[in-house]
């Protein structure tokens, strides 16, 4: 009987080892997804790569990038942000291409004072022009824990989301004559930097340096449901569709998701590009009049 229970034990064990192994193999980190691009050691990936962090401090901040290129994608990361008077940081998130046509979503995330709330500054840029900018507050302190900040980016449209929350829908309106990114594929960049000059108050407040260093962290990156781009080719096929797992490449809100929206937006927004008549005296741009 002894010897029976130990070759149970033994198999019980190989098997959690190989179980372990696995998940190892397959579970994803910053050193598989993303180089450090600045920072001069400021920029660190700890907890056998489960952690990155952004550090800033007056000689300089850091700064981050994937490995990967992606063409349309559904891509989450789990942010951190600097705790305390943050005023006259940035912490900026996003995906951009190359050149000077470049294709670009945002969310920067602006310091603030103790006790003041976080802007969330989101931007769509297509073919080089941007401003379409859209701001808000959050209904939480975005410093105190970790949460989710999400893009999906399919040809039909653009969606910003927050804990699974949508804030932000940007369509593609190329049948009006507006450029959407389609084309260009981008890359995830990261970084955490000084913008004293305009960020907090519009420059009103500098940067408390005797705060520093400033530091931002990020984990539970995911781009599980994203197109890889490489040397012109895509990881998905032309024909991909819902049966084979990519259904958020023709995902649109629901009715739950647009009146979730609609709350977001009553209630936490505070700057609307479409809404701004004095930046816009010919009439707002033409996406804006979109249902």
């Amino acid at each position: 009987m002894a010897s029976r229970s130990t070759s149970s034990l033994c198999t019980t064990a190989l098997l959690l080892l190989v179980v372990s192994w696995a998940a190892s193999a397959f579970a994803r980190n910053f050193y598989q997804d993303f180089d450090i691009t600045w920072g001069d050691g400021r920029a660190q990936i700890l907890n056998s790569g489960d952690l990155l962090t952004l550090s800033l401090d007056k000689a300089s901040g850091s700064g981050f990038q994937s490995k990967n290129e992606y063409l349309f994608g559904k891509i989450d990361m789990q942010l951190k942000l600097v705790p305390g008077n943050s005023a006259g940081t940035v912490t900026a998130y996003y995906l951009s291409s190359n050149g000077s046509t470049w294709d670009e979503i945002d969310f920067e995330f602006l310091g603030n004072l103790s006790g003041d709330p976080y802007i969330l500054h989101t931007n769509v840029f297509s073919q080089g022009k941007g401003n379409r900018e859209q701001q808000f507050y959050l209904w939480f302190d975005p410093t105190a824990d970790f949460h989710t900040y999400s893009i999906l980016w399919n040809p039909q449209r653009i969606i910003f989301s927050v804990d699974g929350t949508p804030i932000r829908e940007f369509k593609n309106a190329e049948s009006i004559g507006v450029p959407f990114p389609k084309a260009q594929p981008m890359r995830i960049f990261s970084s955490l930097w000084n913008a004293d000059d305009w960020a907090a108050r519009g420059g009103l407040v500098k940067t408390d340096w005797t705060q520093a260093p400033f530091t931002a962290s990020y984990r539970n990156f995911n781009a599980d449901n994203a197109c890889v781009s490489s040397s012109g080719s895509s990881s998905c096929t032309s024909s991909s569709s819902s049966s084979d797992g990519n259904a958020w490449l023709s995902e649109e809100l629901d009715s739950t998701s647009q009146e979730r929206l609609k709350w977001v937006q009553s209630n936490y927004m505070i700057y609307n590009y479409c809404t701004d008549a004095k930046r816009f005296p010919q009439g707002v741009p033409p996406e804006c009049t979109m249902s």
